[in-house]
């Protein structure tokens, strides 16, 4: 990830669903009697592709796209669905996920086909929820279809409010310190700390700076931002601690597992979960490891630490916001739950 500021309208694509072949049963799982159709994007640019997969591609039913741009993407997901494919592997961080999930919806539409995931990124987080091992490569992914299990999860759906693009479909949204976080994420990834380790480092480079820090530090000080649950329209809980239009940092997810082990939003569940910090109070930070290997403790809410299931929400904020490791611009966000996707594992 680069540290632009994209705007959503860069992500919108014009591709339509009219007049491609129907995508075959593969996407459910069921069994086809002909090998399966299979379209590759592979990003070149990922932190751990060097090319090295793609001799075992070289088979009439796989077609292999590289994308350079976003917009390569949709048309080779437009040239994936004339050809039917059963079955769409993406080799890719968390951010190559993101940009393939959102071109494909005006591609594939309710009939998405199977997908699976190659961790190829500087982050991952995606595939530790999906549990495939780190080292699954493209022959693995190839064979899983036929001998694999079927995991189904929903993406963040992830729109400007007043937008005419397409949400932006990813899994990780966050603000506030989260967004300091990526960035400290940066230097962590030049310095050669990735996955895990990268959150490990950067997360404990945050705390410390909560604690020790005064009120003007970054880490400290909060992002302004209302958070509106949908469709009640009633304000989200704040504790009162700090200054209650502002929040320290939030993050939002549709996964079950996060890295390392984490259990920021509570008991493992699905749907779209939240986890809020009004305020970096000490007491709070000073006990965020136990509460982030599931802790919860009787005053954690109203200490300032907030684990909300939602239907949807809406955000008003003055400062950048992240979806899977990427900056966009501040202004009012609609959050909810994109089309439910089936995903290969071994």
């Amino acid at each position: 990830m680069d540290r632009t500021i994209y705007r959503f309208d860069q992500l919108a694509m014009s591709s339509s669903s009219e007049g491609r072949a129907p995508v075959a049963a593969g996407e459910t799982g069921a069994a086809v009697t002909r090998p399966p159709r299979i379209g590759v994007i592979y990003n070149p640019r990922s932190h751990r592709n060097k090319g090295q997969d793609l001799d075992c591609a070289q088979r009439p039913e796989i077609s292999v796209a590289q994308p350079q741009r976003r917009e390569d993407i949709a048309t080779a997901l437009s040239d994936f669905a004339a050809k039917g494919i059963d079955y769409l592997i993406i080799n890719g961080g968390d951010g190559t996920v993101r940009d393939v999930l959102t071109m494909g919806q005006c591609v594939f539409g309710d009939t998405w086909p199977a997908l699976a995931i190659l961790p190829k990124g500087k982050t991952n987080a995606l595939n530790v929820d999906l549990g495939a091992p780190s080292g699954w490569n493209l022959s693995d992914a190839i064979a899983a279809y036929g001998s694999g299990s079927r995991i189904t999860r929903r993406p963040l759906a992830v729109s400007r409010d007043g937008a005419h693009d397409p949400p932006m479909l990813g899994f990780i949204f966050g603000a506030g310190a989260f967004t300091l976080g990526i960035d400290a994420g940066q230097d962590a990834h030049e310095l050669g700390f990735f996955n895990s380790l990268a959150v490990g480092a950067t997360s404990a480079w945050g705390v410390l700076q909560a604690l020790f820090g005064g009120d003007g530090n970054k880490w400290r000080r909060g992002t302004r931002m209302a958070l509106t649950d949908l469709p009640s329209g009633k304000a989200m809980p704040h504790s009162g601690h700090g200054d209650r239009e502002r929040r320290s940092v939030i993050l939002a997810s549709t996964l079950r597992r996060m890295p390392m082990g984490l259990k920021i939003f509570g008991k493992e569940r699905d749907g779209l979960k939240l986890a809020v910090l009004d305020k970096p109070r000490r007491r709070v930070l000073a006990s965020l490891p136990a509460i982030c290997m599931g802790w919860q403790p009787d005053w954690l809410e109203a200490s300032g630490y907030h684990q909300i299931s939602a239907e949807r929400f809406a955000m008003d904020i003055d400062e950048a916001v992240i979806l899977d490791g990427e900056k966009f611009p501040p202004g009012r966000y609609i959050i909810g739950q994109g089309p439910e996707l089936t995903f290969v594992t071994p």
